[in-house]
């Protein structure tokens, strides 16, 4: 075991590494927001796969998968995968174009500052709670590692991210993107094999699952409106993401945004299948594993199966993967945070101030994961309301602003707000099962009233 931790260190210390050298050429807000728009093509797209392939995908879906099938990697990950492709064929280009350094930049040249300031308010919480799964996801591998308790695990991991992200910008974490996506890939092929082995083959492993453990929608008492619902969350939370966002915009020109963002989503479709076919498996190995166990069915395959050696590197790739996630996760909230709100209260602020300003938003956002983790009953759950909370309004004002000039500051202000109070209202009075699907009709119902009141003629007064 300590070999273990040792490696696992070891892994965080090439973090640390990286993100050191490569700070060493940061010396503008741009240069730490989006990598002075330097990104190519390779590094696009694993950065897009590894920010998305994360706790969620390895230890939530396996886990998932463990307990209902293949019903459970319907949100996650082919909801995912779909949701980057349809961001990179139909926004990143577009997005790219507009020459902004943030997602809140293009809601103030679009709309105005006062529907900036709401897609901060709405849009940073989402990204709190994804980092904060990430965080989670971390304490869990590393309590199975050290056999720690998962809440000191939670609280270590909290700390370690925080120190690193401050460190880092968009370019590091790209770089380590991509070492970190080829390691996950290598490690998680690895213990697919290896569980396959021990269950005498692929072929032999499939045939040993009872075969209602295949069915995708099979026996789901869901309605048409549930399904369009599960499906709309990914999606439209993924196209407004802020950590998506901000590497399209780090990228060297549209085109490039555009494949990049594709070929992440075919990476993460790819490499998502891995954990699938672990928590589809897991049970003939691991029969009996109860609620509060589905989050370690990937680190317990890790750990029985594989050799020392190779048990710590794939120990440590699968953390360094969830440390890059919630690197891109912080910065970005932390860049919405910085440059479209703290920064516009700085006097004259030079290029130093607004560098010091985003990382210290940075442990702002790192506390507040932390928080969130402590408190959620499960990854799952964290990534689930990260995906729904506010972007039913903002997806609405995004495709309706970027592609049309229909509308204006005040039918992004009722879009926006209609779409949150609708969607937070469902789920507290619980009068609907699909509380996201009527907050996008309601976002786009009060953005085109809005915007039709606005241009319509006003009636002459007439004077007597």
């Amino acid at each position: 075991m300590n070999a273990v931790m040792a490696g696992v260190v070891g892994y965080i210390a090439l973090q640390f590494l990286i993100g050191a050298l490569v700070s060493r050429h940061i010396s503008t807000e741009s240069d730490y927001i989006v990598a002075g728009r330097r990104i190519g093509p390779v590094l696009g797209a694993f950065t897009v796969f590894a920010t998305w392939f994360g706790a969620e995908v390895i230890v939530g879906t396996s886990g998932e998968v463990y307990a209902h099938g293949l019903k459970g990697a319907q949100f996650d990950p082919f909801g995912y995968a779909v949701a980057l492709l349809l961001s990179g064929i139909v926004v990143a280009a577009a997005l790219w174009r507009q020459d902004i350094t943030t997602f809140a930049d293009f809601f103030r040249k679009r709309f105005g500052p006062t529907a900036e300031r709401m897609v901060v308010v709405l849009l940073v919480p989402g990204s709190l709670f994804w980092a904060a799964a990430q965080i989670r996801a971390f304490g869990q591998i590393v309590g199975s590692v050290a056999a720690i308790d998962v809440t000191v695990a939670i609280t270590l991991a909290a700390i370690v991210v925080a120190a690193y992200t401050i460190l880092g910008g968009l370019m590091a974490d790209a770089i380590t993107d991509l070492v970190q996506g080829i390691a996950v890939m290598i490690g998680l092929g690895v213990l697919v094999v290896l569980t396959a082995g021990a269950l005498g083959g692929f072929e032999a492993s499939f045939a040993a699952v009872p075969p209602e453990r295949f069915e995708v929608l099979g026996g789901s008492d869901k309605s048409w409106l549930e399904a369009i619902e599960a499906w709309l969350v990914p999606i439209c939370g993924t196209m407004v993401a802020i950590e998506l966002v901000s590497r399209m915009l780090g990228c060297r020109s549209a085109e490039v945004a555009r494949r990049a963002t594709v070929a992440g989503a075919g990476l993460y479709l790819v490499v998502g299948l891995l954990p699938i076919y672990l928590g589809l498996v897991a049970p003939l190995l691991m029969p009996g594993l109860g609620e509060d166990q589905l989050e370690q069915v990937v680190p317990e395959l890790a750990q029985k199966l594989m050799p020392g050696l190779l048990y710590v590197i794939f120990a440590g790739a699968i953390i360094s993967a969830i440390l890059s996630t919630v690197d891109s996760t912080l910065v970005a909230a932390a860049s919405l945070v910085s440059h479209n709100v703290v920064v516009r209260y700085l006097p004259n602020p030079t290029e130093r101030a607004r560098l010091v300003s985003v990382r210290i938003s940075v442990a702002v956002m790192a506390v507040g994961a932390y928080l969130l983790a402590m408190k959620a009953a499960s990854v799952r759950d964290l990534v689930e309301t990260a995906a729904a909370f506010g972007s039913s309004g903002v997806v609405v004002c995004l495709l309706l602003g970027l592609f049309t000039r229909f509308g204006e500051e005040r039918s992004a202000i009722a879009a926006l707000a209609a779409g949150v109070v609708v969607w937070v209202g469902g789920v507290l009075s619980q009068v609907t099962s699909t509380p996201y699907l009527f907050a996008c009709v309601a976002a786009l119902v009060a953005y085109v009233a809005a915007a039709t009141l606005s241009s319509a003629p006003s009636t002459p007064t007439q004077v007597s």
